[in-house]
């Protein structure tokens, strides 16, 4: 997994995903598009949903949900922001919300 990923952006805050991502046992496909990080507007101060530090684990996220697998969607989500360096505070901040917006919005 590479600390920086090869996106276009697109229309609507999207972007597409120009190159392969790998890592572990998925393979997020050239051409794949993802909305970022769904952070709600109060918090973009603190944490922009487009953060470039930040979009690779969001892009492999947002591909497992797609996959409706949303264990290894949290847990490969913290694993790639640990790789990115992802520490402390925004580390806890940024996977305890995506636990707790998968609990609200899909009940697990």
């Amino acid at each position: 997994m590479y600390a920086q990923v090869k996106v276009q952006p697109l229309h609507g805050n999207k972007y597409k995903v120009l190159e392969d991502i790998v890592y572990k046992d998925i393979v997020i496909p050239k051409g794949y598009e993802t909305n970022g990080a769904d952070i709600p507007r109060a918090f973009w101060s603190y944490m922009p949903p487009n953060k470039s530090d930040i979009l690779p684990a969001v892009i492999v996220h947002d591909f497992l949900c797609d996959l409706e697998d949303y264990t290894k969607a949290d847990i490969y989500f913290e694993e790639v922001l640990q790789l990115l360096g992802i520490r402390g505070f925004d580390l806890f901040i940024l996977t305890k919300s995506v636990k707790i917006y998968h609990k609200v919005k899909y009940k697990i």
